[in-house]
Formats: C-alpha cells, sequence, structure tokens
C-alpha cells in the first residue's frame, strides 16, 4: 500500500447525481439553492458544507445591506425566525492616533457609505437560517463533507466534485473508521467556498479565467464578540476607524457593531499587502483595543467569540471570469467584497441569484456542462457591478499613497462617480500580488507588542479556544508545504519566517533546538489550530504552502459570528 492516499488501491466511490452541485453553504451558495427552487421544484440540487453544520465557518462583523434578501426572499421581514432585527441607527467614522481620534462628517461620504436602512446581524446565524429556507424548498444539504476534488468530463468541462475520504491517517494508511469519499455529480457545479477556495483556485488556473485582470487582493480579518455592560449599550451604533495602530503605510481599520442584548462586535482588517515582515495583523488587532477611544467600551466586559478569515479586496479589476464549461464562481469565490464599504454578503446574495438564473435557463433549455455566459456578460451592469464600479479605485489609491493621502484621493473619486459616472483617475491597476510585497528584514524596523494583560488583550492559544476549533489529530496535515525546506533555508533568513506572525492561529512556529544561541531552527505545523482563514495560501513570500481541505467537518465551530 502506498503512503500517499492518492495512489492507494482505493475502493471506487458511489456516485449521485443531481442538475446542479453548489460548494460552499454560504452566503452565495445558499441563494443560489433557493433561487434555482423557487424557479423550479424540479431543479435536484445539492449543496455540499465542509463546516461542521451550516454557518459553521461563516464569519463576518457584519453590517448587512437587505438589497440581495429583498430580491431572493422579499418577506425576509416579516419571518420570525430571520435573525436580522437590529437596524443601524448611528454610523460613525473615524481617524485614530495614538492618544485620539477625529470623527469625520458623514456629510463628506458619499452616499453608498452611508450604513442607513442597513442591519446589524450575525452572518452565521443568517446563513443558518438560510440553510433553513433552502432546506423548506427540498435542497439537500450535507454539512460535514469537504470538496476536495474537481470531476472533469472527457471534453474538459467540470462535471462534479468529489469529497474527501475519511479515516485516513498521518502515514497515509487507511484506518478502522476509513470511509470513502462520495462522487456528486452535476449539469453544472457553482463554487461558492468564499475567498480563496481550494478547488476555486484550480478551477481559476485551469481555465486561465483570471487573464486581463489584475491580481486578487485581500485582507485578513480579525472579529471578537463581546458581552459588555448594558448601561454602555448602544443597539445600532456602527464605527469604522482606520489609522492608529497600522500607521500611514499599512492599509487597514475597525469596524465595531453594537448588535443588541448587549453584544458586540469588534474587529480588524488588515490588507495584506503590507511590506513589514514583523507585522503580526493578530497583534495590531489586540493594539486597537487599547486606545484610549476604544478601551472604556470593553471594561467589565467578557470577550466570548473570536475567529478570522481572509477576505477578498481587488474588486472590480480582479474579479476573474465567472463562468467556466460546467459551472460558475459566486459570491466571495468570485471576489464581489466592496472595500470601501467592508460588505460582501449582499453581493454573494445577488450573485447566487444570478447564476441560479442563468444556469435555470440553460437546464431550460436542454443544456448542461457549457458555459454560462449571460451570467458572465450581466453582472457588470447588475447591481453587483455598479456598486463595485463606484469604488473600485479606493484599494489602489490608498496603497498607492498612504492611508492619509490615498484615503482622501479615495473619497474623491467615489464623489466624482457618484455626481458625473465618471472620474478623472479612470480605473487604476492594483500591481503586484499580495504575496510580492514583503522587504527583507534589513530594511524595515522590526515592530515589537506588548504581552496580553488576558482582560482587554489575549494571546492567539486563548483565542483559538474561543473559536471552538477542532480537528481530527490523525489525518495528512492539510496546510502542504512544496519545498519543505524553503521555511528555514530561504523564509527565515530573509523575511524572519513571516508565517509565524501573519497566522492568525498560532499554527506556523520556529522552534529551536537552542533557543538561547538561536540554533537549529525547525518549522513547526500546529494544523489542529487552523482556524481556516487561508492567510498562510495568500501571504506566504515563496508561494510554498497550500491549503487544502482537512476531513469534512473539521476547522473552526463559530456561534454567533
Amino acid at each position: 500500500m502506498s503512503d500517499n492516499p492518492a495512489h492507494m488501491d482505493l475502493p471506487a466511490r458511489e456516485a449521485m447525481e443531481y442538475d446542479v452541485v453548489i460548494i460552499g453553504g454560504g452566503p452565495a451558495g445558499l441563494s443560489a439553492a433557493i433561487r434555482l427552487k423557487q424557479i423550479s421544484a424540479d431543479i435536484n440540487v445539492v449543496v455540499v458544507e465542509k463546516g461542521s453544520e451550516v454557518g459553521a465557518h461563516i464569519l463576518s462583523g457584519a453590517v448587512i445591506d437587505p438589497v440581495g434578501l429583498d430580491q431572493l426572499l422579499p418577506n425576509w421581514r416579516a419571518d420570525k425566525d430571520c435573525p436580522i432585527k437590529t437596524k443601524v441607527q448611528r454610523d460613525e467614522f473615524y481617524f485614530l492616533g495614538a492618544a485620539g481620534g477625529i470623527r469625520l462628517p458623514n456629510m463628506l461620504m458619499p452616499k453608498l457609505m452611508n450604513n442607513h436602512g442597513n442591519y446589524v446581524a450575525s452572518l452565521g446565524n443568517v446563513t443558518r437560517w438560510l440553510g433553513t429556507q433552502a432546506e423548506a424548498l427540498g435542497v439537500e444539504i450535507y454539512p460535514g463533507f469537504a470538496a476536495t476534488e474537481v470531476l472533469y468530463g472527457e471534453a474538459g468541462e467540470v462535471v462534479g466534485i468529489a469529497t474527501g475520504d475519511m479515516g485516513i491517517s498521518k502515514d497515509g494508511q487507511m484506518s478502522a473508521g476509513f470511509t470513502r469519499g462520495m462522487e456528486l455529480r452535476g449539469k453544472y457545479v457553482l463554487m461558492a467556498e468564499g475567498a480563496r477556495g481550494s478547488l476555486s483556485k484550480q478551477i481559476i488556473k485551469k481555465y486561465d479565467l483570471s487573464a486581463g485582470r489584475e491580481p486578487q487582493k485581500y485582507g485578513i480579518g480579525l472579529k471578537e464578540l463581546w458581552q459588555i455592560d448594558p448601561s454602555k449599550e448602544r443597539p445600532g451604533l456602527v464605527q469604522h476607524s482606520f489609522g492608529w495602530p497600522l500607521g500611514n503605510h499599512v492599509g487597514g481599520g475597525s469596524f465595531l457593531y453594537h448588535m443588541g442584548d448587549g453584544l458586540v462586535s469588534v474587529g480588524f482588517v488588515v490588507h495584506l499587502n503590507y511590506d513589514n515582515p514583523t507585522l503580526s495583523p493578530f497583534e495590531e488587532f489586540q493594539k486597537f483595543k487599547t486606545h484610549p477611544m476604544i478601551a472604556p467600551l470593553f471594561e467589565g466586559a467578557k470577550r466570548i467569540g473570536y475567529g478570522a478569515r481572509a477576505i477578498t479586496e481587488g474588486g472590480w479589476q480582479s474579479v476573474p471570469r465567472l463562468c467556466f464549461p460546467g459551472g460558475a464562481l459566486v459570491g466571495c469565490a468570485a471576489g464581489f467584497v466592496n472595500l470601501a464599504r467592508i460588505k460582501g454578503s449582499h453581493n454573494a446574495v445577488l450573485s447566487g441569484v444570478q447564476a441560479a438564473n442563468s444556469v435555470a435557463a440553460a437546464l431550460k433549455s436542454g443544456r448542461a456542462g457549457d458555459e454560462l455566459t449571460d451570467y458572465e456578460a450581466g453582472w457588470r451592469q447588475s447591481i453587483i457591478g455598479k456598486d463595485l464600479k463606484m469604488v473600485r479605485n479606493v484599494k489602489p489609491l490608498w496603497s498607492r499613497f498612504g492611508t492619509v493621502l490615498g484615503i482622501g484621493l479615495g473619497g474623491i473619486d467615489m464623489w466624482l462617480n457618484q455626481l458625473f459616472g465618471a472620474t478623472l483617475f479612470g480605473t487604476v491597476g492594483h500591481g503586484k500580488p499580495d504575496y510580492a510585497s514583503l522587504k527583507p528584514l534589513a530594511d524595515v524596523t522590526p515592530k515589537t507588542y506588548a504581552k496580553p494583560n488576558g482582560k482587554l488583550t489575549f494571546d492567539r492559544l486563548s483565542s483559538v479556544f474561543l473559536s471552538n476549533t477542532n480537528h481530527e489529530e490523525n489525518q495528512p496535515a492539510h496546510l502542504v508545504l512544496t519545498d519543505p525546506s524553503i521555511p528555514i533555508a530561504k523564509n527565515l533568513p530573509q523575511y524572519g519566517e513571516p508565517a509565524r506572525l501573519y497566522c492568525p492561529a498560532g499554527v506556523y512556529e520556529v522552534v529551536y533546538g537552542n533557543e538561547a544561541a538561536k540554533t537549529d531552527p525547525k518549522f513547526v505545523i500546529n494544523a489542529q489550530n487552523c482556524v481556516h482563514c487561508k492567510t498562510c495560501d495568500i501571504k506566504d513570500p515563496a508561494q510554498n504552502i497550500t491549503w487544502v481541505p482537512p476531513e469534512g467537518g473539521g476547522g473552526p465551530n463559530y456561534a454567533g459570528m
């Protein structure tokens, strides 16, 4: 028997046939499933979700623009079980310095930055609710099953996916609990895996879907959920900030949402094109909470949740071609996040609806396995396209000119687009991909961070504990090194091995045989800590780390996030 599971003499997989196979039980995938069933109850739809349950891997702020739900489920406000309850009551924007901050007048903000009419909610709970809506319509949903392989037809078209085998041990052998994966075959396959999905990444490369587009850009979003003193609660308050502690040359900022019931969602986004390899997004987040305008809110409060996830930031310029033979990309797999608004769920829902409409029309005409060209042709003229086009220059201007000047220019650009439908800047390119942005250690000033106090600031391991992350320990590593020598031979001397700092979960360590002398270094991967944020797959300067799905059901189990 081979040490490589792919070369074992494995039993044949059972196969199930559907009209449509959807990979990912997030807002985009579930919206597509719901819309398909709305069009015709006879369309057989299956959704495969790698989390232990629908919503287990969903992480977002979240302030929700209801435009997508209004299209998909117009009566959602009347559903007593819908978890979207808290309307935005107050919208505040701040530029922070080390000792204080300046509130930016709302009148200076372009109209699309106004959160009036939006809602504060847990996107994980919203996704769970969408799951019940889909199942009520007859959608089959399989949580706890990770899609690990794309199946191709004779003409090179996508014909389905296979879920991962379970019960493969670390050494690649079949254990007593071995279970063969399933083949789920469909006339069309919709990829709704979220940012940097493992199969979406393969499909984008195979069909060269990014040809003629700018590189996709990413950020890492970190979030905590707190139960605060009721006297400090202001339900519906939405606050955003930029500036301190990141400084002028690192993009990012904070969000702080009062959700009701004493819950506050606080988070921090760091753009992954930062150049200092000693920067730690996790530590920057912890430092942010110590700001004199922020810390008082958390006095006497209790942290009850933590998570992290990469988000797409490239927008209009970076969206790849959406269709490929046999399927399409939807939601964050396509890169539909509006960075300026820090929102993506509305576009995820809308893209699921648009893709479903295209699929249903194709099925009605007897087609299968071809390209959904009308989906690709139509999105830029749709609500999604208009949303992203308005802010297309915010990210590249910020990256090029720094926080103060870049955001100012981005604001002018948005106003010009709003008032005249055009801008002096045209469409600005993003430049190089995020992994190529790091400078060598010799060219930067090393950053240092204070030790956590366990009350307001915390370490990674206690944070991961709150994410309820769990993996089957006796399984092959799902963080794969193309060349195991690179972390120590190349990344450590050149960059100080940045994986140990950009990872928000303490997955990567450099351990020395002699700690005092810093000799005999070894690169250690604590895969059991992984919260599936995908940052390592994006930011590693050697592009040596590939994130692949672990056994289905593994990873975080977020509650109320």
